[in-house]
């Protein structure tokens, strides 16, 4: 049950998020039954939605019905009337027909201690509150809700209504002096993670850590329970209000949040099943209505057409826009005229021109027009501006559609997230910039053929030149990995802090369009493949000496190892190989292209993927478990290094003498090693300038890093320090 004073403390930020969702339409929402109340407190109820029997669309219970309790309100009574679903008890604060979705309140869960800065406090008291909607018509909105947790030290999670664990995160509060830039990052009291789709159910836990245990050292409890707060809480919440809450959001005792849910006709799987039923299950019910596919959950939605406005689910629910009314909208500075489902704006008689133009109609001259041309001129303005308002109006009605797609794409690639991360970045020094489609287009001309730099299994790079005359890499992907849209925005947001001279650097992205397009600085003289493999980057005769190959393996494996090491969180590149190594024009190594790279979780060895990568590169154990750790890593690199010392590509079917093929590179180069031949398969020009002490001790490092169980091969680290004390008696 929501307090009333929590409520009474919810409505100014209800006020302000009622000013950020579109307006309810003007045409009339009334439902099939008559005598149906429309109206409980300040709530509006559209159908589908009604109060009590017959005014609702669905079963009896629950869904879409909906109970309005007055008992509280009145005069002297200070309690407004509550809206709630029917069966669930869940008070409703907004519908949308426009955005299906609605605005439920819930009960934040509370833990507090009795001894909030002793590792031997207890608990004295604990309210979890669950919000159960299975079997209705709602899903938590997993673009606009999401799970948050506020206590020092703190951990708290939820699981679905099976008792499975869905998300959670923890908490802890560093000192004031060392506070890093954002909010709700996990060390300042405050943590977040998102939700996943198709969610009905939400039952959260609250627990802490830090406290005694048998073996742990004091001063690590300290670590924790230096800035312990006296009570911890967990909440689902819309994510937007809690941003505008901001720093301001600093709530004790019981308290509700506004939480977005998603809500839809799911008697039919989607809009073709649906429309198969001519019978009175179509939920579309107006003449001039479009279905549309859920997206979050099975099941589909009505809109008005372009035009028209007003609710769908009602017989003549939407009705024709008058745009003549809407000037702000649809301007005419002359005769305008309605039309069904647009308008005609043309000048006033006895002058002509463009009436949508602030001066656009001018006086006729009558001592310079007879009578008959003026008529003639007349009609065909009349025709041509008929022709042009229609046409005007398809192209509004385009460009509307095409902006309410780049805002919907912006939001599911974690654009808005984005930008509140990157404001409290922008102290710190993070160069980091969201570029348009525009700028993408004008930067590469277009994508033009003649822009291509590369192509690869993720997609396009094309060479772009800023505005400001910089010159910059767009990788273009093909597809994009639906489960992996909501960490998009946070992978981005840590790839930009990587500030390493052998890394390429990210500076920036484009969030408006269907796939991530991202923006790299430009690196000059292609990939080391091109090098090894083709005499130059861009196909030419240039050489590498032994003394730069030895070079370009130590400032790769230093890349690698900042990654691993010193990223926070860790980094694993999941794709390394030569044609992911670039060149500048010093010759210096840049790592590239982290389309397949993963963000290893805090405090986990491994992490279960999909296998990716390049033949002939692959790690086989986790070819064979599916566990990508950073050893990973370290065996494609080591790939990379052979193919520098022997200048042979990394997987090339080789005939032996009986004319069987062997396997790749380093499948040769292992039974080479181990027969003592390993010398033997080296190329003449390294094997001659940086001598046999020098390629044997390689050989050692390298069938480590090779070994078939990824425990043996060292860590990048040492990769890179045994590459430097190599590399440093050959001269480049």
């Amino acid at each position: 049950m929501v307090s009333s004073v929590g409520v009474l403390r919810l409505l100014p930020w209800l006020a302000l998020a009622a000013v950020l969702l579109p307006p309810p339409p003007a045409a009339s929402q009334q439902p099939p039954a008559r005598g149906c109340r429309q109206q409980c407190g300040n709530v509006t109820v559209p159908y589908p939605f009604g109060i009590g029997a017959g005014c609702h669309r669905g079963a009896p219970t629950g869904g879409f019905r909906l109970q309005c309790d007055d008992a509280g309100a009145g005069v002297g009574r200070g309690h407004p009337p509550r809206l709630t679903v029917s069966g669930y008890g869940h008070e409703v604060a907004a519908i949308s027909l426009a955005t299906a979705e609605a605005t439920v309140l819930l009960n934040a869960s509370r833990a507090c201690y009795d001894r909030p800065g002793d590792a031997d406090g207890c608990v004295v008291s604990l309210r979890e509150q669950p919000m159960a909607l299975n079997g209705s018509a709602f899903l938590f909105s997993s673009m606009k809700s999401k799970f948050v947790s506020i206590g020092c030290p703190g951990i708290a999670y939820f699981n679905d209504g099976d008792g499975y664990y869905v998300t959670g995160c923890m908490s802890v509060c560093r000192p004031s002096d060392r506070a890093l830039p954002g909010s709700c990052r996990g060390d300042d009291g405050c943590c977040q993670s998102n939700i996943p789709l198709g969610l009905n159910s939400y039952r959260p836990y609250l627990g802490s850590f830090g406290r005694r245990r048998r073996g742990r050292r004091r001063d690590q409890e300290a670590t924790f329970l230096a800035n312990s707060t006296a009570c911890s809480y967990a909440f689902m919440v819309d994510a937007m209000w809690f941003w505008l809450a901001g720093s301001h959001f600093n709530r004790t005792g019981d308290f509700v949040v506004p939480v977005v849910v998603d809500w839809a006709i799911r008697d039919a799987p989607s809009c073709a099943a649906a429309a198969r039923d001519v019978g009175d299950t179509y939920a579309c019910r107006s003449a001039h209505s479009v279905c549309l596919e859920s997206s979050n959950g099975p099941g589909y939605i009505c809109n008005c057409t372009a035009g028209y406005q007003g609710n769908p689910y009602v017989a003549d629910g939407c009705t024709d826009v008058d745009e003549c009314r809407h000037g702000d909208e649809f301007p005419c500075y002359g005769v305008c005229v309605n039309t069904p489902g647009s308008f005609t704006c043309t000048c006033p008689k006895g002058s002509s021109g463009n009436a949508t133009l602030q001066g656009g109609c001018r006086r006729d001259d009558d001592s310079r027009f007879g009578l008959p041309l003026k008529i003639v001129t007349g009609v065909s303005a009349g025709v041509l501006l008929l022709l042009l308002a229609s046409f005007s109006s398809h192209l509004w009605v385009q460009k509307r559609r095409l902006l309410q797609a780049k805002k919907r794409f912006f939001e599911q690639n974690g654009g808005v997230l984005l930008q509140q991360q990157l404001g409290s970045l922008a102290s710190s020094g993070v160069a980091f910039r969201i570029f348009s489609e525009e700028d993408i287009g004008r930067a590469t001309d277009g994508f033009a053929e003649a822009r291509v730099l590369g192509r690869g299994g993720h997609g396009v790079v094309y060479k772009g030149v800023l505005a400001d005359g910089s010159a910059v890499a767009v990788k273009k992907s093909r597809v994009v990995d639906g489960k992996q849209v909501k960490e998009f925005a946070r992978e981005m947001l840590i790839l930009s802090q990587i500030n390493h001279r052998n890394v390429v650097k990210l500076l920036g992205c484009c969030l408006d369009v269907e796939v991530p397009m991202l923006v790299y600085e430009y690196v000059s003289n292609g990939s080391l493949h091109g090098y090894i493999h083709h005499g130059g980057g861009g196909g030419g005769e240039v050489q590498l000496s032994p003394g730069a190959r030895l070079r370009i393996a130590a400032e790769s494996a230093d890349a690698l190892a900042y990654m691993h090491s010193s990223a926070s969180p860790p980094i694993l590149h999941r794709d390394v190989k030569s044609a992911n190594i670039l060149l500048d024009g010093d010759l210096a190594a840049k790592v590239s292209d982290f389309g397949a790279s993963r963000l290893a979780p805090a405090g986990e060895a491994a992490v279960a993927t999909l296998v990716q990568g390049t033949l002939g590169y692959l790690d086989p154990e986790y070819l064979l478990t599916s566990q990508l750790t950073s050893k990973s890593d370290v065996y494609s690199f080591a790939v990379v290094v052979l193919e520098l010392l022997t200048g042979r590509k990394a997987f090339v079917p080789v005939e032996d003498e009986d004319g069987e093929e062997e396997g790749g590179l380093a499948f040769c180069f292992i039974t080479a090693a181990q027969a003592g031949r390993h010398r033997e398969i080296m190329d003449q020009q390294v094997m001659e300038e940086v001598g046999a002490e020098v390629l044997d001790e390689a050989t050692e490092l390298l069938v480590r890093c090779l070994s078939m169980v990824a425990d043996e091969r060292p860590t990048m680290k040492e990769v890179a320090d045994k590459l430097h004390r190599i590399s440093s008696g050959t001269q480049n």
